[in-house]
Order: C-alpha cells, then structure tokens, then sequence
C-alpha cells in the first residue's frame, strides 16, 4: 500500500512539510506501542534520514523503542557521529548490528531462482537473512528510512536493501553483492530492476511478508547554490513506494555527461569517506563518464584504510583491484575469497579494468599501500593546490592553464554516463 507520494526534480520539501508528510504517514498507521526504526549510518548523512528518524521519535515518544541504523558492513556509529545525524534523539534507543553473529535466517531462495535471474553466471542458494531484532523484537511497526539513489551493487539503493543488506547477515550480503558484480555493475547501476533487486523481491515476498515494515524513502539533490533538497517523499509497505522514489532519483541524480570525460576530480569529504570501501564510489559513479585513457583524480584527506571490516580490509590488501577476470580466477583459487564473496565484489567495482587510470591523493595511507592495490598514488597537498574544491564547481571547469576536468563534490549524490556507456 502507497501512504504518501510526492516530488519532482525540482521541488524541495520545507522542514515543517516534511512533518506534516510524516504526520499524515503516521497517522494512516495508526497507534503503535512499539517502533523498530531502521535509518541508514553516517556514510548516508546526506539522505535526511537523521531529521526524518529524530522526528519520528518526536512523534511516537516511548513508543519508538529501538533504533538500529542499517550498518552492513559499515564501522558502528560513534556518539559524535549519532549526535550530528539524529540531533537530539537519545543515544540509549541506539542498537548496533553485527552482521556476522547477530542475524536470523528467515528463508532461503532456491538456486535455480539464482541461476535465472544471473542469466545462468551464478548457481548457489541464497539466504535471506536479517537482524534478530527484526525477526523476534516483538515490533508492531519497523520503519525502514532512507535514500533512493543510484547504487553499483543493486542499481538503486534502499527499500529492501536496506533489510537483507543493511541489517544483514554475512552469507546473505556477500553472495548479493557478488551477484551484481558478475552480472555487471553498468548493467545495473541506475535501474530499479535488476537481478539483485529481483532476489531481494522473492525475500520480502516469500519470508518477510508477515513482518509490519513500513518503508520511508527520500530522494535528495542539491539546488542551484549547492544546497541539498529532499526533491521526493515516498512511503509505503510494498514495491510502490520504491518504485516511485526510483524514477524521481533517475531524473534528480543521474547525469548525462555531454561528452566523455577525459580527466575527473572527484572529492571525498573527510568526515563521511575514511575508507576505499566507501570511497570508490568515485570509481564506481563515473566509469560510465570517462573516455578510455581517462585519468580520475580523487581527493581522499580522510582516507585511512581500504576496508571497515578487519578482514576485509586485509583481503583488500592481499589482492587489490586487479580487474574481473584476475578476481574471478582468485575466487576460484583461494578459499577465503570464496567465504568473502562481497569482498570480491568489491575488488571488481573497485577496478577500471585497465581502461581509465585512478589516482589516489590520501591523507593517511602511503604511496606503498595505495601502489600495492593497483592504484596510482599521488601526494594530497600538492593535488589541492591544482585542484582545490573552492575553486571548481561540479561538471566540467577549465583551469587558468586551459586544462579541463569535470569535478564532483559528492559521488555518493549521483550517477554520471555518457550516451555511448550507458547501456540500454
């Protein structure tokens, strides 16, 4: 059922509508005695997940019992970031989820639905697994919050990623992630339906339909003065709601570049990327942008590691971003790969597959650990002096000595193509 649509490119939700919206969302609920939110972490700061959760708190009082943001893999949030995301929500309704002991297996999806929806490039089960929260909390409404937005694992992120990824569990979130790396990431990036997004749909049909989740979806971009907008509100307990925030975020976060971008600047904002798992959405958004040869320039001052999770970082390490075909034959080779399987998911997205070149200006790591994962290594102070973010706007620039570079201040806000990469 659709409780609430409404949005354009270019509208921009005032902060007392967006209560009202929440108001009228609330209010078709009905009385709820106890409320599991599920808003995203601080590497989604930006989707006003924060605001909409503190004011659903605002709204159910003692009625909203627990919230868990939906981590994945994510590092747990610390008391500093909690307090900028959600305000003044109290930090004792916080949960963290462990998405490698703390999950319930609800279900498991045949692999011959697997096989179908890869196109036959995969043939295993997939379990569809969640926090146990979710599964023995008690909740009479969990509320799922977040942000439609192009996404290079899934096609567009949130609605039921955001339960079987975000408070999933380890099988469940590597073996998604493979999925779409082997099927192909520009064959997915920017679409609601895809074969990830199709699993997740047999999931939340087939083994969490019993569950009251009530899905609140934003779709966020920036005006004309770089300010951020919530252009669209969406909320509602089906494929709808999803399906409606899908096609405003195609039309407010997607770029179609007018030629192919020959070198990029992409910034990462300290406080939201300290790591290449996080940070290589600045590969990930504008591959299907740059021409072959291209040259992307990142700006990373907060980067200080490949990977969140310990392991994964360390398998980061051992294999770096080598491309496709070396990962796959890895995987096939090395029986931790096989048991990290979003891992190596990540090393292919994380690669340019030998068609564009990707130089990393760092604050914390050495020239060493960015060479030793294949990428080029540049040093930060001396990158900013050319390429300092006050004094480029997003899209394409042309510097004082005539050179031109397409800049982006946020890759986690978009999605950017050329007509001749972006596949129909």
């Amino acid at each position: 059922m659709l409780y609430y649509s409404k949005g354009s490119k270019d509208y921009a939700f005032t902060s007392e509508e967006l209560k009202t919206a929440l108001v009228e969302i609330y209010g078709q609920l009905g009385v709820r005695k106890k409320v599991l939110a599920l808003p995203p972490d601080f590497t989604r700061f930006h989707s006003f997940a924060g605001t909409i959760t503190e004011m659903t708190w605002e709204h159910y009082g003692d009625a909203l019992t627990d919230v868990l943001p939906a981590l994945g893999t994510h590092a747990p949030m610390s008391d500093s970031e909690i307090s900028r995301m959600f305000g003044s929500l109290p930090h004792n309704l916080f949960r963290v989820h462990d998405w490698r002991n703390d999950v319930v297996t609800v279900g498991t999806i045949p692999s011959e639905y697997v096989r179908q929806v890869s196109e036959g490039k995969l043939d295993y089960t997939w379990p569809a697994q969640v926090n146990s929260l979710l599964a023995h909390g008690g909740h009479d409404l969990i509320l799922s919050i977040g942000q439609v937005v192009p996404h290079e694992v899934i096609g567009m992120a949130n609605y039921n990623k955001n339960i079987f990824v975000g408070t999933g569990g380890s099988e469940g979130i590597n073996k998604s992630h493979f999925i779409g790396a082997v099927y192909g990431m520009e064959r997915i990036m920017g679409r609601a339906e895809s074969p990830v997004r199709s699993v997740l749909n047999y999931a939340s049909t087939h083994f969490t339909n019993h569950l009251p989740i009530v899905y609140i979806q934003t779709v966020v971009s920036k005006d004309s003065s770089g300010k951020l907008q919530i252009r669209g509100l969406y909320a509602g307990d089906d494929f709808e709601c999803f399906r409606l925030a899908a096609a405003l975020s195609l039309e407010a976060n997607f770029e179609m570049v007018e030629r192919p971008v020959k070198k990029a600047v992409v910034w990462l904002d300290p406080e939201e990327f300290k790591s290449t798992w996080l940070g290589n959405k600045s590969i990930y958004r504008t591959r299907m942008a740059l021409a072959d040869g291209a040259d992307l320039i990142v700006l990373a001052p907060g980067l200080k590691e490949f990977g969140e999770d310990k392991e994964i970082d360390r398998l980061i390490r051992k294999y770096g971003y080598a491309g496709t075909s070396k990962t796959l034959a890895a995987v096939e080779q090395n029986q931790e790969l096989r048991d990290n399987l979003g891992a190596a998911a990540h090393l292919i997205h994380g690669s340019s597959e030998e068609r564009f070149t990707v130089t990393y200006c760092p604050g914390k790591l050495t020239r060493e650990e960015i060479e030793s994962v294949h990428f080029r290594y540049a040093g930060l102070d001396g990158m900013l002096k050319r390429y300092h973010p006050e004094n480029l706007t997003d899209g394409f620039n042309t510097l004082p000595d005539g050179e031109e570079v397409f800049y982006i201040s946020n890759p986690a806000l978009g999605l950017w193509a050329h007509r001749d990469r972006f596949l129909s």
